[in-house]
């Protein structure tokens, strides 16, 4: 059996290695000089495999077309994923959200054990861009590339989303699929910075904020998300974990406007801040209000804080009135910015819409228009929140596929 798989990234890597471990002949076409480009980058560098939970967990991780992939995620469930990448030599860990990266915290070890298994089980890797799928009577026989044509029993499209095109993600595999009658759903950023109305953000660039609870309310006051982490300011709002979680649950409207509420100090309830900004004020009784929040804030933070709490900078900490205090105390619980527009689908982590469920069979990853072509990944019209899930979509997706043409 001659099995050819296009894209040579999360899926397309497990889907070699499941292939040619069960005796197929496995060929590898990837454009890029190098295998496993966008998962060098994924989890800030540190490679987030999985979420160490259960599949119902998962599933309800998953916002388009959740029950679509039952059936793979119980065949290559995150327990067997955990499994797979420990026997390949990569000790995994488990932190804050189930979240599993490698014990070295370097994505590198994930693609490079990755990377040893095709080779050392036999593995063709070719370097050249897939252009086409050839097709005879309404089956997959082989791959036209740059360099040339080659023959194939079946084809598994494994080549991504259309973010991050630097990594190689450029949308061809979805060019390819329409080619042959598949249906695409309409590409959206999903896990997507935010950019943001208030220009004060840009005088926060680069400033990262831990352990803070971010809230976020729609157009009519209702909260769509609210969870503790890490964000980032950037020159035109957000990024970070928290706002590429949030992106997901904001909707692309004409005229988006989402309020993005910052908890500064979320472990302390108002009573408790109020009683520690008393305190501090006491301790710096003779200062500069500027000069009194050096305990609580980063100092690139006080004079966006001092500025929008209104209260003058160089008025005394001893004659700052109740209500002064009280202003203070509501923006450190509710720092708010407005958020406007997602960034580019170039600058999202993962692609929403993708090759319709309803062309593919969920109990093996085959196309419902062509025989021997399977699909796995981010390629098609599935996509999680952040926690590991993606990934482990393109895992258990990939191994599905290739075990469905095998057997």
């Amino acid at each position: 059996m001659k099995i050819g798989i296009i894209g040579g990234g999360a899926a397309g890597l497990m889907a070699a290695i499941t292939a040619r471990e069960a005796g197929a002949d496995v060929t590898l076409i990837e454009r890029n000089d190098r295998v496993g480009k966008k998962l060098l980058i994924t989890g800030k560098g540190r490679c987030n495999v999985t979420n160490n939970s259960d599949v119902n967990t998962h599933i309800e991780n998953i916002p388009t077309n959740p029950r679509f992939l039952y059936a793979a995620l119980n065949s290559f469930t995150p327990a067997d994923t955990m499994a797979f990448f420990e026997g390949l030599g990569v000790p995994l860990k488990t932190e804050r959200g189930n979240r599993v990266f490698p014990v070295s915290d370097r994505a590198a070890d994930i693609c490079g054990a990755m990377k040893r298994q095709i080779d050392r089980l036999g593995v063709t890797l070719l370097h050249e861009r897939a252009e086409e799928i050839l097709c005879e009577d309404g089956a997959a026989t082989g791959v036209k590339t740059d360099r040339g044509a080659h023959e194939f029993d079946a084809v598994i499209l494994a080549t991504g989303g259309a973010s991050y095109p630097l990594t190689g993600s450029t949308g061809d595999g979805y060019r390819m699929a329409q080619a042959l009658g598949h249906t695409v759903t309409e590409l959206k950023p999903a896990l997507v910075p935010v950019e943001c109305a208030e220009k004060w953000a840009r005088e926060l660039m680069g400033l990262s904020l831990r352990n803070v609870t971010l809230r976020v309310l729609d157009g009519g006051g209702k909260e769509v998300f609210e969870e503790q982490g890490e964000l980032l300011f950037t020159h035109f709002g957000l990024t970070g974990p928290l706002v590429l979680s949030a992106s997901s649950h904001m909707k692309k409207l004409p005229g988006m406007r989402y309020q993005m509420c910052i908890d500064l100090k979320p472990a302390l309830d108002e009573q408790t801040l109020d009683k520690r900004l008393q305190s501090d004020f006491a301790k710096y009784a003779n200062k500069d209000f500027v000069n009194a929040l050096g305990d609580l804030l980063p100092s690139k933070l006080i004079p966006v804080i001092v500025r929008l709490s209104g209260i003058d900078g160089r008025k005394k900490v001893n004659v700052i009135t109740r209500e002064e205090r009280r202003r203070l105390l509501e923006l450190l619980k509710g720092l708010t910015l407005t958020a406007t527009k997602f960034r580019p689908i170039d600058e999202a982590i993962v692609t929403s819409g993708g090759i319709s469920t309803k062309e593919i069979s969920p109990k093996t990853m085959e196309s419902k228009l062509v025989r021997g072509l399977y699909f796995a990944g981010e390629i098609i019209d599935v996509d999680a929140y952040t926690g590991g899930f993606n990934l482990q979509i393109a895992f258990s997706t990939a191994r599905l596929a290739a075990k469905s043409i095998i057997i």
